[in-house]
């Protein structure tokens, strides 16, 4: 818990006068044993209030605050399931022929729980007026991607199609002077989306898989590929 000014929160300042008053009047206290412990009080009581207001990105945009704060949020919603998901992981697959699929699904798991840190990320760099999307940024994320989609496979296809034509609009609009950063949150949000469809999936996969097929363990396979295949265009959309 961060430390606050307890200038700023009239309550936890009320609540040490309070304390102070009580024990110098009522209990007899001396007053140079209270001060001390009226401004712990005081300074305890605005680091609370602090924890509990809404967390600030410190964007010029209202919107595009909020907008990216509910990506945060979905993230953050990511991560508490990919973690639950490795530690369910490592119950179900114990045996030895097992450990490779068990080291692919935790791997995958491992880096859907980074995915608040790429937001914050994003975040810092999207703070202040002049931190507009560059078109020489969102062109090199573009062609990121359309490497990628020469070779990728077919199931990872689609997915870096409709990153490709995200893009394409962020530049179209940043070309025009137009604040690119809104449309590239709602890229990420969809992503986001996308990935926990897929974490989902696997989920559901590995609760009902016979894990002694050999077919139904190449698709728990594909799926833990297919999660880091959308958290790496995660990265290229966070990317500086």
């Amino acid at each position: 818990m961060k430390l606050a000014n307890p200038l700023y929160y009239p309550l936890p300042v009320l609540a040490g006068a309070i304390a102070l008053v009580a024990g110098v009047r009522l209990v007899n206290i001396p007053s140079i044993v209270m001060l001390p412990v009226a401004a712990v009080i005081a300074t305890a009581g605005a680091m609370v209030r602090k924890s509990q207001e809404p967390e600030t990105l410190n964007l010029d945009n209202p919107q595009l605050e909020q907008e990216l704060q509910s990506v945060l949020q979905q993230a953050r919603g990511l991560s508490d399931k990919a973690n639950g998901l490795r530690a369910e992981a490592s119950k179900l697959l114990i045996h030895s022929s097992q450990i490779e699929l068990l080291s692919t699904v935790q791997y995958a798991c491992d880096r859907a729980s980074e995915l608040p840190s790429k937001v914050d990320q994003l975040a810092r760099r999207m703070q202040g007026s002049d931190s507009l999307l560059g078109v020489e940024d969102l062109q090199r994320q573009l062609t990121e991607v359309e490497a990628k989609l020469k070779t990728s496979s077919s199931v990872a296809q689609p997915q870096l199609s409709k990153l490709s034509e995200s893009l394409k609009r962020n530049i179209a609009l940043a070309r025009q002077g137009e604040d690119a950063r809104q449309a590239q949150v709602a890229s990420l949000s969809t992503l986001l989306l996308d990935t926990a469809g897929v974490l989902q999936e696997l989920q559901n996969k590995l609760r009902t898989a016979n894990l002694a097929d050999s077919q139904e363990t190449l698709e728990l396979r594909s799926l833990s590929d297919e999660l880091k295949s959308f958290q790496e265009n995660v990265d290229l959309l966070v990317s500086q």
